[in-house]
């Protein structure tokens, strides 16, 4: 078994001791992504949904550097600021994924990185 690192330019950089995500046994794992502009460590201005399209943006990036894409996710992880964000955050969520949308855990936790309100991870089939 191998292991590839993931790396594009078209999503934000890594900002501590991971990768965008990894590739092993014909699955990829990105790292949680935040709604962070590429090419820049600012989060994207607006609320919720403009957070989390950015952060959906980002994910799939990463994904398609990876040589795969959204509608081969299988799984996704929402972190979210505050639980009140949900409805707000799933009208965007079902966007890009239409249809068959992949399994999803959805939770709030205490605080995100550079205080993001979203960051959403997933797994996906190469």
């Amino acid at each position: 078994m191998s292991k590839v690192v993931v790396h594009t330019e078209k999503a934000p950089g890594a900002v501590g001791p991971y990768s965008q995500a990894i590739i092993a046994n014909g699955m990829v794992f990105t790292a949680g992504q935040v709604p962070l502009i590429p090419g820049t460590k600012s989060l994207i201005e607006g609320g919720i949904q403009e957070q989390t399209r950015q952060a959906l943006q980002n994910v799939k990036a990463v994904l398609e550097a990876a040589g795969t894409g959204l509608e081969n996710v299988v799984k996704t992880t929402v972190f979210l600021s505050d639980m009140n964000h949900f409805a707000a955050m799933n009208e965007v969520y079902a966007t890009f994924f239409p249809q068959n949308p992949p399994a999803r855990s959805a939770v709030q936790v205490a605080r995100l990185p550079l205080d993001a309100l979203v960051e959403i991870e997933t797994i996906a089939l190469l």
